[in-house]
């Protein structure tokens, strides 16, 4: 099998940023990922304390749509997150920095407009990953499932509704789900398959468009009786992974 695709997602909710590259650490996700995020001001969310909360608390596709008009980029060497909205507008500063954090928060807070609970705060606290998982982890999906699904519906499904980190090829379809409980060396890289991931109506929205044009969850229900679609798996041991390189499944 073979890594076809390699993404992070710096902003929860946001642009996916394509890599050739990347390492990880045990218990760690790819570096960057979902290390930023936008918490609404009724979420509760303690940043001298940090606790896992579900997605709801946070700006985040499954009730922002329209967020997914927005572009994103974050210069880890720098710092510099800009957010760029379709007529031009946006926002570029160090998301690192305090005060930057508050200028992205207020410019988000105002593109959220009615949808923006309470007064948003835009969050980085090193360590933590907002993830939709209590643990840290890495999300892939095979290719040949996606492709399985859409000839089902017949009709494309963006791979970009599905958020993933890594997509790989090499496997039947829905082969993947044989994996839970498995170790899979992914390049240099060791880690462990925790479970199958359960989709939500985040998938509706188009990336495209930023509309809701579709049910992936009904689709997936309807044609393979459950909702899932790519698997979640630990860092067990670091390494690099990139672009090309193989992942095995290894012998139980």
């Amino acid at each position: 099998m073979r890594i076809e695709h390699l993404y992070r997602f710096p902003v929860k909710g946001l642009t996916a940023e394509a890599l050739e590259q990347t390492e990880v650490i045990s218990g760690g996700t790819i570096p960057w990922d979902r290390a930023f995020a936008l918490a609404q001001g009724d979420s509760g969310f303690d940043p001298a304390v940090p606790a896992w909360l579900p997605k709801y608390n946070f700006m985040c596709l499954m009730k922002n749509e329209r967020i997914a008009a927005l572009r994103s980029h974050f210069d880890a060497r720098s710092g510099l997150l800009a957010i760029i909205a379709p007529d031009g507008s946006g926002v570029v500063e160090d998301a690192l920095s305090p005060n930057g954090r508050e200028n992205i928060a207020a410019y988000l807070a105002g593109f959220l407009d009615d949808e923006a609970r309470g007064k948003p705060t835009f969050h980085y606290l090193p360590g933590h990953v907002f993830s939709d998982q209590k643990t840290p982890v890495v999300s892939l999906i095979n290719l040949e499932s996606l492709r399985d699904y859409e000839a089902k519906v017949g009709g494309r499904r963006h791979r970009r509704r599905f958020r993933a980190n890594v997509w790989f090829t090499g496997t039947p379809p829905w082969n993947e789900f044989g994996w839970v409980g498995r170790e899979i060396q992914v390049g240099g890289a060791l880690l462990r398959v925790t479970k199958r991931i359960v989709r939500c109506a985040a998938t509706q929205v188009n990336p495209e468009t930023a509309k809701r044009d579709a049910d992936p969850v009904e689709e997936l229900r309807q044609h393979y009786g459950h909702s899932d679609l790519g698997i979640h798996a630990e860092v067990i041991e670091g390494g690099r992974f990139a672009l090309g390189d193989s992942i095995e499944v290894l012998p139980e």
